[in-house]
């Protein structure tokens, strides 16, 4: 006996055909739903296909020689590329090597720079060295005998030098006799007249200890002289730059 539930009531005498397909969609039978399955997965096989071939046919319809004509260009595009890295490679090359060069040039202005600045006298300076005092015991100091020490100093390696840390001696630096002292560089210097060394100790103090060297020179005037070592000796003094009157550079 069939289902009642299953039996669908008909339609009511004189239903027209948009109640009968309402009713359809409302209650489907399983015949409807059945075949709408189907029809789904058709339509997605079908889609999924077009799409399969969409990628796969983009060179499906070339000929040989445009097959060739394609990969030819890729070959040169893909030439182009290497061509073109080689090129920035290159440069990037010259780019750090000029980078290079001009950082040591500058590193070598510099340097040039600090050793113009020591010892021209601009800058103070620290470093290790020699303290000189010469004290007029018995008679007065001879401007020959300080010019000359002056000198021997400079032989013996002097960097940096300054009489009485008023006065800083330069190549240039001029002595002359004074009322009371000596004139260094027009300044009136008075004994003990004090001398600030820098450079090697030792290599200083053999400069003022040889026959007939400044120790010698400076005692046979009726000085006492004092020599003594610092591995760290201070300059303070310094002078002020000179722009010359005369004297142009060629460069």
């Amino acid at each position: 006996m069939p289902d009642e539930a299953d039996q669908t009531p008909d339609p009511a005498p004189g239903a027209g055909g948009r109640q009968r397909l309402w009713q359809a969609f409302v209650r489907p039978s399983v015949g409807q739903v059945v075949v709408g399955a189907l029809l789904a997965a058709v339509g997605f096989a079908a889609v999924t296909q077009v799409r399969a071939n969409e990628l796969d046919n983009t060179y499906a319809g070339y000929r040989e020689q445009d097959l060739i004509d394609v990969l030819t260009a890729l070959s040169g595009a893909s030439q182009r590329a290497e061509g073109e890295l080689a090129r920035l490679e290159n440069t990037r090359r010259d780019l750090q090597s000029v980078t290079s060069r001009r950082e040591a040039a500058l590193t070598d202005a510099k340097l040039a720079l600090d050793t113009y600045n020591v010892l021209a006298g601009l800058v103070p300076v620290t470093g290790p060295g020699i303290q000189v005092t010469i004290t007029e015991s018995e008679g007065e100091v001879a401007l020959a005998s300080m010019i000359d020490m002056v000198q021997e100093l400079r032989n013996a390696g002097a960097e940096a030098m300054s009489v009485n840390g008023q006065v800083r001696v330069i190549a240039q630096t001029a002595f002359e006799d004074g009322v009371g002292g000596l004139e260094v560089d027009g300044q009136l210097v008075t004994p003990p007249y004090v001398v600030d060394v820098i450079g090697e100790p030792t290599t200083l103090r053999s400069g003022m200890n040889f026959l007939r060297g400044p120790v010698d020179q400076l005692e046979g005037d009726g000085a006492t002289v004092q020599i003594d070592e610092f591995s760290s000796l201070d300059i303070a003094t310094v002078r002020n730059r000179v722009q010359p009157e005369f004297a142009e550079s060629d460069e």
